[in-house]
């Protein structure tokens, strides 16, 4: 029985430190894909609590100096909805 209790408490410990990352399409333009990639993130805590982030379609093409968006992605990795982020990957010329 006691090491039932260990295994449980194992993988509670596992699943809470586990995460999840999903990167999803938001957006293609018909120019063509360029070779240049800008990002921009946001972290949130408690699942709603943004401090001073900004993770906009225009600030990742600035960060990447890009004039001509291609694509736009969001990838959002969250640490059991306690931490998030938000990261906008914008591709272009």
């Amino acid at each position: 029985m006691k090491k039932v209790k260990s295994i449980f408490a194992l993988l509670a410990v596992v699943a809470m430190m586990s995460s999840c990352a999903l990167t999803l399409p938001v957006n293609a333009t018909s120019n063509p894909v360029g070779d240049k990639v800008g990002t921009a993130k946001a972290t949130g805590y408690l699942g709603f609590l943004f401090f001073d982030a900004d993770a906009s379609i225009r600030t990742a093409a600035k960060n990447g100096g890009i004039t001509e968006i291609s694509t736009v992605d969001i990838k959002q990795t969250s640490l059991l909805n306690l931490i998030v982020t938000y990261e906008t990957i914008v591709t272009g010329k």
